[in-house]
């Protein structure tokens, strides 16, 4: 019987199988940021194991409240700094040099295909993208993680989503996964990953990938994975090419996890993304999604364009490219971050940052702050957002807010117009 992407990394990694479908697998890396990081290391500190398995595999970032709005973020902050210097972690990301934890730790090439990852945060799916396995935990394995470098999973059950079909302008990944999660609802890939397959996929460049990994998770996955190929050795490639001869050696070794032909998935699917159109969610769960053209007019507080999903170089230009030469409606307020330092500077250096603030966005330092409703664009009760981030539960960003998760197309126009509209490069 063949195996899928996630099956291979499993064996490749199995140092133990305590129990019938439970492996222990040895982990490639372990990623920790600010909120959830310090109770793992204050337990660890309580009893006596005050240690890390690797400091070269464990990689650390302040990203979801920075700098610190309180007391208690300060703490919180204070507390990795510290750990990270105790135990000599080289790659920790202080303020200053600290960016969204899932785009900064990719864009400083820290996930290979074949690699397993875990971190305490839900959306680590998003390092799938590359051909790893990636996983946010709880903060037991977390601790477990850190100190012993492993960390035991459930065999995996695997969805395949094939996503054949070209896009039409104005469509999106965010568009495509938002569709996807509608298809599949909040609970059809639990405690399952989702190989994300097909021709669509394979013309999307990294960053549309990981927008779809990225929410893999609002559909219950455990993990979404896009298969390794030369677009992927193509961006890793300032990372790893004194490991290889060239791209091709790259790609070769990359390949042996790709799924074979007669693997075994728990659910099969397809999706013509030349039908997809720009959408958004209502509600509050991720699969309560309608077409723009159903909510057009649907009046908005705030936009907000950032976040681990769409706060990438890529999502900046093309949200600029539509506010070029416009001034948002004086109805809304509007607000972006880009998610690391090093895409701001690109931003800055294009001319996006001018063309975002001459628009009367808000322009702030990269954060998760706004997504979670913890700094940097709370919402009042009663409020809604128009958000390229990847939650809209109640209250996400603040008590008794809505969130309308979009693409930062349709969010432009949004702001723009000051109701929900679709974008000018849409064309029905």
């Amino acid at each position: 019987m063949g195996k899928t992407v996630a099956q291979k990394i499993f064996d490749t990694h199995t140092v133990d199988r305590p129990a019938p479908g439970v492996r222990v697998l040895s982990l490639d890396r372990v990623f920790c940021h600010e909120i959830t990081t310090p109770i793992a290391i204050n337990d660890l500190v309580a009893i006596g194991k005050d240690r890390v398995f690797d400091p070269d595999k464990i990689k650390a970032v302040i990203d979801h409240v920075t700098p610190a709005k309180d007391s208690k973020t300060a703490e919180q902050g204070k507390t990795m700094r510290e750990w990270a210097a105790r135990h000599g972690i080289r790659d920790f990301f202080d303020i200053g040099r600290n960016g969204v934890c899932h785009a900064i730790f990719p864009e400083k090439g820290f996930v290979r295909p074949g690699f397993t990852v875990i971190m305490g945060d839900s959306h680590t799916c998003t390092h799938g993208a590359f051909g790893a396995f990636a996983a946010g935990v709880g903060t037991t394995d977390l601790e477990v993680g850190i100190l012993k470098g492993v960390c035991t999973m459930r065999d995996p059950e695997t969805i395949k989503v094939t996503l054949t079909g070209k896009l039409r302008p104005g469509v999106f990944a965010k568009d495509v996964i938002l569709t996807v999660i509608k298809m599949l609802t909040v609970n059809g890939a639990t405690d399952k990953v989702i190989e994300f397959a097909g021709p669509a996929v394979a013309d999307m460049g990294m960053d549309a990938r990981m927008t779809l990994c990225n929410m893999a998770i609002e559909a219950g996955g455990t993990c979404g994975i896009c298969y390794p190929d030369m677009v992927t050795v193509d961006y890793l490639w300032p990372f790893i090419q004194d490991e290889f001869p060239d791209k091709q050696s790259a790609l070769a070794a990359y390949s042996k996890f790709l799924p074979d032909d007669d693997a075994e998935y728990a659910g099969e699917y397809t999706l013509d993304v030349s039908t997809v159109e720009p959408v958004a969610t209502v509600g509050y769960k991720p699969d309560q999604v309608k077409t723009v053209r159903e909510l057009e007019g649907t009046p908005v507080n705030q936009i907000y364009i950032g976040s681990c999903t769409n706060g990438r170089l890529e999502d900046l230009r093309i949200a600029a490219g539509i506010l070029k030469g416009h001034k948002i409606s004086p109805k809304v307020r509007a607000i972006v971050s880009p998610a690391t330092p090093k895409i701001y500077r690109e931003a800055l250096a294009e001319g996006l940052i001018d063309i975002f603030m001459d628009a009367g966005f808000c322009v702030t330092n990269p954060t998760c702050g706004a997504c979670l409703g913890m700094s940097n664009g709370v919402l009042a009760s009663g409020e809604s957002c128009a958000s390229t981030t990847n939650r809209n539960f109640n209250g996400r960003m603040g008590k008794g807010g809505m969130v309308h998760l979009m693409s930062p197309a349709t969010a432009a126009a949004t702001a723009l117009a000051g109701v929900i509209t679709n974008s000018p490069l849409f064309v029905k």
